[in-house]
């Protein structure tokens, strides 16, 4: 039978297989568009599951802030070439705005097939990392970062009492500032008491191993010791955690100390609610 050129082009664009694929898939199923553009598909997770195994560590991050709700998603695949393909980059919005449709609030089959779609469509091992929501009450901002080309996003939330600081520019540029350096810094948490204890443990000894083999300290007092061990673990926390960490925009001031004095300039008490950090391939 004759197969019009007007189809075969159709079914390309509508599959991304080369011409003649097209062409053969239409002659196997007799000029049955629907049923060669399943052929099509079928090949095309054929190679797919070839290439399950092949790493997956390019891609990007996704953000959408909607009606008091953030959705950060981290779409991978193997090469940046396809990170950077229009269509992945239209899949990822695909992707949050069929989730804040439906209101998902995890990875489920739904949105592995909108996946699925383009992995068969472009025959490279792509996939749906992480999918994060991130809601804020009335007395929190959210705001996001993403930095570059997606390899990092942060979502960020601040509150406020009384809540209609909020409002106040300086406020939204403060959370605004926050999400950069959270993207630059990537604390490991918010306070103190967010680090886990056996991370701290953990950490204290390795500072105290260090100090047993280290020729300046032998021979002080124990309190010397644990005094020392103890300035040792502040710095440490104060590296790690958000709010003692040196604000991006002034490194002399510590993130709390600049809130504090933002919070005085606005009339209001402010403080971090949460932050999100997602890096590729993290």
């Amino acid at each position: 039978m004759e197969i019009k050129a007007s189809d075969v082009k159709a079914l390309r664009e509508k599959t991304g297989a080369g011409m003649m694929e097209c062409k053969n898939a239409l002659v196997t199923c007799e000029g049955d568009f629907g049923k060669a553009e399943k052929l099509l598909k079928e090949k095309g997770l054929a190679a797919l599951e070839k290439r399950a195994d092949r790493a997956t560590n390019e891609g990007k991050i996704f953000i959408k802030i909607k009606d008091h709700t953030a959705i950060l998603v981290e779409l991978v695949s193997e090469t940046d070439f396809v990170a950077r393909n229009p269509e992945f980059i239209a899949l990822g919005g695909a992707i949050i705005d069929r989730a804040f449709e439906k209101g998902y609030t995890e990875i489920n089959d739904d949105l592995n097939s909108l996946v699925t779609d383009l992995a068969t469509k472009i025959r490279e091992n792509m996939g749906l990392k992480r999918l994060k929501v991130v809601k804020a009450a009335s007395n929190e901002y959210i705001t996001s970062y993403i930095h570059g080309d997606g390899a990092i996003g942060v979502v960020v939330k601040v509150a406020a009492n009384p809540e209609k600081a909020l409002a106040d520019e300086r406020v939204k540029a403060f959370a605004f500032d926050l999400a950069l350096h959270i993207a630059a810094f990537n604390p490991m948490a918010l306070d103190r008491s967010k680090v886990d204890a056996a991370h701290l443990a953990e950490q204290e000894e390795i500072f105290r191993k260090q100090m047993e083999v280290d020729e300046k300290m032998k021979g002080k007092p124990a309190n010397v010791v644990d005094s020392i061990l103890k300035g040792k673990i502040n710095k440490y926390l104060s590296d790690i955690c958000l709010v003692d960490q040196g604000f991006v925009k002034d490194e002399k001031m510590s993130v709390a100390k600049t809130m504090e004095d933002l919070g005085k300039q606005v009339g209001a008490q402010l403080s971090i609610a949460d932050y999100v950090y997602f890096k590729v391939g993290q």
